[in-house]
């Protein structure tokens, strides 16, 4: 196609949209568009069919929500404030629809005018905001930034379809009185979102990917980084030791941590447990004092509990930070970065705070604990368990493998 041919095409595009955003798509002329372009109309059908030809041009080629998608994408690395990062994107998608209005008018109310080749084209658009959206999501979950019970794709729609809905409801009726303002409706929106959909602790079912990653996805550390990690924060003191122990150890988020409180804790000879308290969902869960193989004390003698028994103050948090207040989970990722410094995963990237959790499962799985009791200790159902049982069978074919590799042929 010659550049001129190319010029031709893009005037066209550009004239319809200007048009179809000021006016509406039915009211809009292919005549008027061909003057816009200043083009003749025989122009405009041979590039694109008809004036529905070239609204699928319009959809399908433009990139202001592919150019939003992108930029959010960006904010993942290195990882921001993700409540400012999330209410900028809702912000400025809507700031995009606000510029054509009567371009939003006539797609939601003519859409079933449109041919089943439009409508679909529509739906493409969505499903590519949807992909960005869902990269972000997904990457600062996998950071551990964020805790979640939902696919990163099934959140970013979600996200996209309540902006979507606000900018129907402001463009499309004389009704204002939901918000206060439209910066009203952005927090809002963002507050419901990261304490929603997002929270580890707003629902019991939550606990189930409070590891930070989506359900399709395990990623465990191998025992000899684990047991790396836990050395270095020996080597930091005993209260760094003792949260990396309950980190391993119990399998908890670090929502849950920072929410223990000193009383939650019960052991004896026979056990070691802790009291967990989120709102909606109560439970106790096993300290090991096995982990990946290396035994790290006794039901009554471990970092934990030397770490309490140590203590000299009044405070009733189980942990606390070195200005002797309950630490925060910002200061808790910190001491994670300490202990993990100059370590690196087998796919050559730092271990992230959020895999402790993911590798506490596998090796539960490993050592026969039952699908139905895990599911107890972390509100997951069977089928979102199912990738760690995955990771698990894996794991027990390599060592099988490895044990017959030692035997002689």
């Amino acid at each position: 196609m010659s550049s001129q041919l190319i010029s031709t095409r893009q005037r066209l595009i550009q004239a319809a949209l200007e048009l179809f955003s000021a006016q509406g798509v039915s009211a809009t002329t292919t005549r008027q568009i061909a003057e816009k372009a200043e083009v003749n109309e025989v122009t405009l059908f041979r590039n694109f069919g008809n004036k529905h030809g070239l609204l699928l041009a319009v959809l399908e080629e433009s990139a202001a929500f592919k150019d939003l998608g992108e930029s959010l994408v960006r904010r993942a690395t290195p990882p921001g404030n993700v409540y400012q990062a999330l209410k900028d994107y809702a912000s400025d998608t809507l700031h995009t629809l606000e510029r054509v209005p009567e371009f939003v008018r006539s797609v939601v109310g003519e859409a079933d005018q449109f041919p089943a080749e439009n409508r679909r084209a529509l739906g493409r658009g969505v499903t590519e905001a949807n992909r960005y959206v869902a990269q972000y999501l997904a990457t600062v979950i996998q950071q551990g930034h964020l805790n979640t019970y939902l696919p990163a794709e099934k959140l970013a729609s979600l996200l996209n379809g309540m902006i979507l809905g606000y900018a129907v409801i402001e463009f499309t009726s004389e009704f204002h009185e939901l918000w206060e303002d439209r910066d009203d409706f952005l927090e809002n929106l963002v507050e419901l979102f990261l304490h929603g959909a997002m929270s580890s602790s707003a629902e019991s079912a939550t606990n189930c990917l409070q590891g930070g990653f989506t359900t399709t996805e395990v990623a465990d550390l191998p025992a000899t980084l684990v047991h790396e990690i836990l050395q270095q924060a020996r080597k930091l003191g005993i209260r760094d030791y003792a949260l990396a122990y309950v980190l391993f150890g119990a399998g908890l988020s670090v929502t849950e941590i920072i929410s223990l409180q000193r009383s939650h804790q019960i052991y004896d000879a026979q056990g070691h447990f802790l009291q967990i308290t989120i709102p909606g969902f109560v439970r106790q869960m096993p300290v090991n004092q096995w982990i990946l193989g290396k035994r790290y004390g006794s039901f009554t003698n471990n970092p934990l509990i030397k770490w309490l028994k140590s203590r000299k103050d009044t405070q009733t948090a189980m942990f606390l930070n070195e200005t002797g207040t309950p630490i925060s989970e910002s200061e808790l990722e910190t001491r994670w970065q300490a202990w993990s410094e100059g370590l690196l995963t087998p796919q050559g990237q730092a271990p992230a705070i959020a895999q402790a959790q993911q590798t506490w499962r596998v090796e539960m799985l490993m050592r026969g604990i039952a699908l139905e009791n895990l599911s107890i200790f972390t509100a997951c159902d069977r089928a979102q368990l199912q990738p760690y049982v995955r990771r698990a069978k894996e794991k027990a074919a390599l060592e099988q493998a490895t044990r017959l590799d030692h035997k002689p042929g």
